[in-house]
């Protein structure tokens, strides 16, 4: 009799486990279908530390002759727009790539260079679904513009990469041939710290 009741609570016991297991799959499914972009974005704003920008008088922006720029923009100022007509993006480029930047629009890189300088330039934004979600439908050919408030560039995509996030080697910053890297995490449904990288390769087109 005692082993009987030992297998009757045990069977209860598994009973109710599994059923709040599925309540709390159920909860959270409609959690992530109703805010999961907004709660994308806390978490990954809350994996970065955030610097102040202090706000200073703007100077133009011009590139010379020797593809060199005068007056660089301000940390943390946009000072451009990034559209990519296949998937219908149109979003702010800011300098920088701090937390307060990726929260309102494209990041880039400071290590990086400028459109229109020759060299490696390194944009990224989240996988949001007004971000870059849609970077998979992307083809080789497809094209990205950059209208910057110094000028208007336009690059071809050559080629795209998942990579992981330790994978520097893969966004190399060299000086003689103008690429525009855009990088957003994967997958793109990710809740949470991403440890990859979904990268679109772009040249200037001459």
């Amino acid at each position: 009799m005692h082993n009987k009741i030992i297998r009757k609570t045990t069977k209860a016991t598994i009973i109710n486990i599994i059923v709040a297991l599925f309540i709390t799959l159920a909860i959270v499914l409609l959690i992530y279908l109703f805010c999961g972009a907004e709660i994308g974005e806390v978490i990954s704003i809350a994996s970065k530390i955030g610097i102040d920008v202090e706000n200073k008088e703007e100077k133009e922006t011009i590139i010379n002759e020797e593809n060199e720029i005068e007056n660089y923009p301000e940390y943390g100022t946009q000072y451009a727009t990034i559209e990519i007509p296949t998937i219908d993006v149109n979003l702010p480029v800011y300098f920088g790539d701090t937390y307060e930047v990726l929260k309102k629009g494209v990041g880039h890189s400071s290590g990086s260079y400028f459109p229109g300088e020759g060299g490696s330039i390194v944009f990224m934004g989240h996988n949001f679904p007004t971000f870059f979600r849609r970077f998979s439908e992307l083809k080789k050919g497809d094209k990205i513009i950059v209208k910057a408030n110094y000028g208007e560039y336009q690059y071809k995509i050559y080629d795209m990469q998942i990579i992981k996030e330790t994978e520097t080697e893969k966004l190399p910053i060299q000086k003689d041939r103008e690429i525009l890297m855009v990088y957003t995490c994967y997958p793109f449904n990710n809740i949470g710290y991403a440890t990859q990288r979904y990268v679109v390769y772009a040249e200037r087109e001459k």
